[in-house]
């Protein structure tokens, strides 16, 4: 069924041991509009309230940048947005092995062909890259990538951090979306397809019924470039769909976190998470 509005309501909230003096932070949580989902509406509000302003960074992402100069315990930003998306977009086949190896388009993406601290070079997964491309053409390539991790990786929250690579989840056997995603980042730039990552959200279930609100969770997938770009969730071993709501896109996730800031102050704090969506039509 096309044309699914969505609702997301994503709430991050500090609490800190001790006043913190000043904090300066971006958010990435506002969808972009594009030829698969449509913004309708979308908001950031923070509480203490700030003026905030808001800019495209170098990837394309909609940042909101805010900062706080006065003494401050808790800190929470909702982010809300309204979204149409639409079906599944196909894989895009314009390119062959030779386009892809050729010198203007390695040069066109080298940055989504680097290896990264995320997404590193790794002599034994290039060897498993290079066995995986053999035989196949280049979407084929994405699918068997994707599908090699979910052989190799079990999914398993808590194990793995934002801060873990790419190599870290592979020896651990163990990760969730953005291991899955980094690690079929991995092999695509071993196998010299450019590939980048796209943080959003996900609406769980496929038979949520119109107006009812399901806890939600934020997502991360692939995009490669096989001739145009063209997504693909090696996690759940989905097309990218309806459920699917893209917020950012970059090398790793280094890119694109939700949010991230600095403060002035000893305090440590404690980190809370909630994303609501709500299927409106």
């Amino acid at each position: 069924m096309a044309g699914w509005r969505i609702r997301i309501v994503h709430e991050t909230g500090y609490t800190y041991e001790s006043p913190v003096v000043e904090s300066y932070n971006e958010a990435r949580m506002t969808p972009r509009s594009d030829a698969r989902q449509n913004v309708i509406a979308s908001r950031v509000e923070t509480s203490p309230a700030t003026r905030a302003y808001r800019y495209t960074d170098y990837w394309g992402t909609l940042v909101t940048a805010f900062d706080l100069h006065a003494p401050h315990t808790e800190l929470a930003v909702t982010a809300t947005s309204v979204v149409e998306t639409a079906d599944p977009l196909p894989p895009v086949r314009g390119a062959t092995w030779e386009d892809l190896a050729d010198e203007d388009v390695r040069d066109r993406f080298a940055e989504m062909l680097e290896f990264t601290g995320y997404v590193g070079h790794d002599p034994e997964l290039a060897e498993a890259a290079a066995d995986l491309r053999r035989g196949l053409d280049p979407v084929e390539a994405v699918l068997a990538a994707g599908s090699w991790v979910r052989e190799q990786l079990t999914y398993q929250p808590g194990v793995t951090g934002v801060q873990t690579s790419a190599l870290e989840a592979w020896h651990t056997r163990t990760g969730v979306c953005q291991d899955f995603v980094h690690l079929t980042l991995l092999l695509l730039r071993e196998m010299g397809i450019p590939a980048r990552y796209v943080s959003g959200y996900l609406l769980p279930r496929e038979d949520t019924d119109v107006r009812e609100t399901v806890q939600g969770e934020s997502h991360a997938w692939v995009e490669a470039w096989t001739g145009g770009w063209w997504g693909y969730d090696p996690t759940n071993d989905l097309e990218i769909g309806n459920r699917h709501v893209w917020v950012a896109v970059g090398r790793d996730y280094a890119d694109v976190p939700p949010l991230k800031g600095i403060f002035s102050g000893q305090a440590s704090s404690t980190l809370n998470v909630s994303v609501d969506m709500t299927r409106l039509a």
